[in-house]
C-alpha cells in the first residue's frame, strides 16, 4: 500500500472516530437540541421581522426573541399540560371504575355475543389454542395494566418537573444561540458539505421542502384534525375532549392510520354500548369531517412537496419517535429525505461515470 493511501485510511479513520466521540458526548442532549432547531425554524420569520424592527443584529434580538417564544410556549402549554393531566388521571379512574363495577365485562360479554365479533372469535379459536385462554380476562388485565402504566407516567412527569425545566433551560439556550449565530452556522455548514454546487442545492432545497410540509403543512393538518376531533367528541357530550383533541393532533402526524386510532374506536364503542345516534354522528365527523381534511390538505400541503412514499413516510415517523421521542416526528422523516436525496445524487453520479 502506497504512502498516500495509508495518510488517507488514517485520515478517514480520525474522521470516522471524531464524530463517533461528538455524537456520544452530544447524545444526552441530542433531544434538547433538536427542540431548539425545530423552534427555530418555526419562529426565523418572526425573528427577522424583529431584526428589522429593532433595527438591530446579534444578541439584543435574539434574546428578545427567545423570551417571546418562551411566553409563546409556556402560557398556553402550562393549561395544556393541566388539562392533559386532569384528562388522564379521569380516564384512569373511569376505567378504573368500569373494571371494580363489572360493567366493562358485561361490555365485552355482549359485544361476543354480536353474530360478526361471534364469528371472528370462532375462527379465531379454530386457527390457535385459545382453550386454555380466557380472552375477558386477558384483555381486562392488559387493558388495566395499560391504565395503570399511564397513570404512573403522569405521576412520573409530574415528579420529574425538575429534570424537565433543566432540558427547557437548554433548549432555550440553544434557540438563543441559534438566532444569534443560525445565519453564519447555516452558511458554514453549506460551505463544508462536500458535493458539488448543483448537487448540494439539490440536497438543500429537498430538505427544506420537508421542513416547510413537515412544520408548516404538517402543524396545519394536526391544529385543524385536533381541533375538529376535540369539538366532535365536546359536542358529543364524551369525556376529556381536550385530551382527546391533542391525541389526534399528535396522531395526525402519522400517516396512513392518524386521527383514525381515536375516532374509529370511540364511534364502535358507542354504537355498541353507550349511544348508537352519537356513534353514527361521530363516525359521520370522522369520514367527512377529520379524515377529508387529511385527505384534502396533506396531498397540497405534505405530499406533493416530500415525495416520500406514504409507508416509507410512515416507519420513518415511528422511528423517529423511537429514537428522539416526540421531536422524532419531524426528525424521523427529515432523516429520510437527507438518505433518500443523497442516494439520488449517488446514482446520478453513478450514472453520469456510466454514460
Amino acid at each position: 500500500m502506497k504512502r498516500e493511501h495509508v495518510f488517507v485510511v488514517i485520515l478517514l479513520s480520525l474522521v470516522f472516530l471524531s464524530f463517533y466521540l461528538l455524537y456520544q458526548i452530544l447524545s444526552p442532549f441530542l433531544e434538547f437540541i433538536l427542540w431548539a432547531i425545530f423552534l427555530a425554524m418555526i419562529f426565523y420569520p418572526g425573528f427577522k421581522k424583529l431584526q428589522r424592527v429593532l433595527k438591530r443584529k446579534g444578541f439584543l434580538p435574539a434574546l428578545s426573541m427567545t423570551i417571546i417564544v418562551t411566553l409563546v410556549i409556556v402560557i398556553p402549554f402550562s393549561y395544556l399540560i393541566i388539562f392533559l393531566a386532569n384528562g388522564i388521571v379521569d380516564v384512569y379512574q373511569s376505567l378504573e371504575w368500569m373494571i371494580k363495577t363489572a360493567r366493562l365485562q358485561a361490555y365485552l360479554q355482549q359485544a361476543s355475543s354480536i353474530p360478526v365479533l361471534k364469528e371472528i372469535l370462532a375462527k379465531l379459536e379454530e386457527a390457535f389454542d385459545f382453550i386454555r385462554i380466557d380472552p375477558t380476562s386477558l384483555f381486562l388485565n392488559n387493558l388495566q395494566q395499560i391504565g395503570t402504566f399511564l397513570f404512573n407516567q403522569s405521576s412520573k412527569v409530574l415528579k420529574g418537573l425538575s429534570t424537565f425545566l433543566f432540558g427547557f433551560f437548554l433548549t432555550l439556550l440553544s434557540l438563543h444561540y441559534l438566532f444569534k449565530d443560525g445565519k453564519h452556522l447555516t452558511e458554514r455548514l453549506k460551505e463544508i458539505i462536500p458535493l458539488p454546487e448543483g448537487q448540494k442545492n439539490l440536497l438543500i432545497g429537498r430538505f427544506q421542502e420537508m421542513v416547510h410540509a413537515a412544520i408548516y403543512g404538517g402543524g396545519l393538518i394536526a391544529i385543524v384534525q385536533g381541533a375538529t376531533g376535540g369539538l366532535a367528541f365536546w359536542i358529543l357530550g364524551l369525556h376529556s375532549p381536550v385530551l382527546w383533541g391533542t391525541a389526534m393532533a399528535f396522531l395526525s402526524f402519522i400517516p396512513i392510520v392518524g386521527t383514525a386510532l381515536i375516532w374509529v374506536p370511540a364511534s364502535i364503542f358507542l354504537v355498541i354500548w353507550d349511544s348508537f345516534i352519537k356513534g353514527i354522528i361521530l363516525l359521520i365527523i370522522g369520514v367527512f369531517g377529520i379524515s377529508l381534511v387529511d385527505n384534502f390538505l396533506r396531498p397540497h400541503l405534505i405530499s406533493s412537496k416530500t415525495q416520500i412514499h406514504p409507508l416509507i413516510l410512515f416507519f420513518a415517523v415511528l422511528g423517529g419517535i423511537n429514537l428522539f421521542g416526540i421531536i422524532g416526528i419531524i426528525a424521523g422523516p427529515l432523516i429520510v429525505t437527507v438518505c433518500l436525496s443523497l442516494l439520488e445524487i449517488s446514482l446520478q453520479g453513478i450514472g453520469s461515470k456510466a454514460g
